[in-house]
């Protein structure tokens, strides 16, 4: 089995970066939607409204770290900081570029799976130990989208596992230099996008919070730095989420000689994370049981008959 190649500075580099990354997606998210919205946006502390993220940070470091009385003290504590590890360590996997990444083995697909289906016990947690009605149904509702939306992920994802061979994130990049795979399996990137979307729970999927109906969903009861690890949790999630779907689907750092891989892979993942916010100002939010219906009576039969039609035309190029 293949282990790590990266040291201790590339991932202290790649930590921060992310982190950073999530931090700026906050006024990135709001200056798009503003333009997507024909309206201004953060324009009034610092240039372009840029320090409006740092004033954020400190009103959310002073502001009253409050318990509910009536909460699961331990188990409201812990819940935010699940989600917050578990999307930060899925990025040990991401083949950043040649020589470029945290761990290189053979199983890094399944590793990311694993860890996306982990982060649900954050929000399940956070709903139970709130102990408030809302929280609740946004846990539950949650819990139902999550299970039922990894299904549709893992399906969607084996048509690349057949294509490359392997279940190593940096093999399935070297094995798109004849061709991206977003060509041969496009039917396979739609159905894992929109489970991707349902797994980060970001809009129009984000019926766990729905605040229309649920107040704030499974964090209507945080505060504080823990709301503020959920905040940024979501923003490290759609960065992860873009990163796995250019590795899988856009060649990963495979690009024309004329940038770095690096670059290129960063450029691709800017792509996907830009995607992800102006989706939540163009579509609505449908109801939870037409989410449910969707998965089960589309996703599931499209993603079996894409996987089916796969393998035949693996077999019938490959023989037996």
């Amino acid at each position: 089995m293949n282990t790590g190649i990266g040291d201790a500075s590339d991932i202290i580099g790649i930590l921060v970066s992310v982190i950073i990354t999530a931090a700026l997606l906050i006024w990135v998210e709001r200056r798009l939607l503003a333009v997507w919205q024909d309206r201004l946006g953060p324009n009034r502390v610092g240039p372009m409204g840029l320090m409006q993220v740092v004033a954020d940070m400190i009103k959310m470091f002073f502001k009253e770290d409050w318990i509910p009385p009536f909460s699961d003290k331990l188990v409201f504590v812990l819940a935010p900081t699940i989600v917050f590890i578990t999307m930060l360590t899925g990025f040990a996997v991401i083949p950043f570029a040649p020589g470029v990444g945290i761990i290189d083995f053979n199983f890094g697909l399944l590793y990311f799976l694993a860890l996306s289906s982990l982060s649900v016990y954050s929000i399940v947690l956070a709903g139970y130990a709130s102990n408030n009605k809302y929280s609740l149904l946004g846990g539950l509702r949650a819990a139902a989208q999550t299970v039922s939306y990894e299904v549709f992920m893992g399906i969607s994802i084996m048509g690349v596992v057949m294509l490359s061979g392997t279940f190593n994130l940096r093999e399935i990049v070297e094995a798109q230099r004849d061709g991206w795979f977003i060509i041969p399996q496009f039917f396979g990137f739609i159905i894992f996008l929109i489970a991707v979307i349902a797994e980060s729970r970001r809009g129009p999927l984000d019926l766990p919070e729905a605040e229309q109906e649920l107040v704030g969903g499974f964090h209507t009861e945080y505060s504080g730095m823990k709301f503020g690890m959920f905040f940024v949790g979501e923003y490290v999630a759609i960065t992860l989420s873009s990163a796995i779907i250019v590795t899988l689907f856009f060649g990963g750092w495979l690009g024309p000689s004329w940038l770095p891989p690096l670059v290129w892979f960063c450029l691709k993942t800017a792509v996907g994370i830009v995607f992800f916010i102006l989706l939540r100002g163009a579509l609505p939010r449908p109801r939870y049981d037409q989410l449910m219906t969707f998965g089960w009576k589309v996703l599931l039969p499209a993603g079996l008959l894409n996987l089916l039609v796969t393998g035949a035309v693996v077999l019938s190029l490959h023989g037996t």
